[in-house]
């Protein structure tokens, strides 16, 4: 199986100062990719450099083995879709309304949405059941809801890869557990996600390959349970931690379920 998505010898950064460098890693369609590392690591420089919102300093972004820095923003952007943590928008807009603007990368400036545009959305937000929504308010949303509302939005671009910007951010239990259960799913119909997170159970639980970044450059990439250890959990976050098998079967994955418990 040729590879869907792949980073190499990036590096990444502002201006003269490099925040990242000899980032390597790939993915295939259906998997899931979970970043980690701590506040500070270069998780969102590096979706901003891929993203092509800040221009990558080394190395190269391919999809399908092309160099997309030769690609058009339109070109990328019908590739590679994006959900930022909660965002809260000028004006309250519908869900239909924001699920939209996903849209835009495929209408010529100042074009409205066409009725195939609106077929695309509404089934994007039926693909993550939220339909019940459509005409609410986004400000008035819970945050699982807005969150959903935002994955819809980048569904809508009807992208290969779909990178999430720790998307449980600010979630309460059940709502981290409505935007993973969707991640699986999404995962399951072939999309590629690449996502961060602050919680090394969530790659355990979703994730079929783990990047954990440290002081500018890769730490460790490949099987959650390879790499995600008791040790590189304490040389990432400076926490000492007992991992512990459950008993339980993951359902995505299918293996045994481990959870990560800090430890005096």
């Amino acid at each position: 199986m040729s590879t869907l998505f792949e980073l190499k010898d990036g590096g990444c950064g502002y201006f003269h100062k490099k925040i990242l460098e000899n980032i390597h890693f790939s993915i295939n369609s259906g998997e899931v990719l979970c970043i980690l590392g701590a506040n500070g690591a270069g998780k969102s420089t590096l979706f901003k450099s891929i993203l092509g919102l800040i221009p990558m300093q080394e190395g190269n972004v391919r999809v399908k083995g092309e160099n997309i820095s030769d690609w058009s923003r339109v070109k990328v952007a019908q590739a590679i879709g994006y959900v930022p943590q909660i965002s809260s928008p000028p004006f309250s807009y519908t869900v239909m309304d924001v699920v939209l603007m996903g849209r835009t990368a495929y209408l010529k400036p100042y074009q409205s949405p066409k009725e195939e545009d609106e077929e695309i959305a509404g089934a994007a937000i039926e693909r993550l059941g939220i339909s019940h929504l459509i005409n609410r308010p986004y400000l008035e949303l819970s945050g699982g809801e807005k969150q959903l509302a935002l994955i819809a939005r980048a569904l809508t671009q009807v992208p290969q890869i779909l990178i999430m910007d720790e998307p449980t951010t600010g979630l309460d239990f059940g709502n981290q557990q409505l935007v993973l259960e969707q991640i699986h799913l999404l995962a399951k119909q072939g999309l590629a996600v690449i996502m961060s997170s602050h919680f090394p159970d969530h790659a355990f639980l979703y994730a079929d390959k783990a990047l954990m970044l440290k002081n500018g450059s890769v730490y460790a990439f490949g099987e959650p349970k390879q790499v995600i250890t008791e040790k590189s959990l304490n040389d990432l976050y400076g926490v000492n931690t007992r991992i512990i098998s459950t008993g339980l079967l993951s359902r995505r994955m299918g293996t045994e379920i481990q959870t990560c418990i800090p430890i005096q």
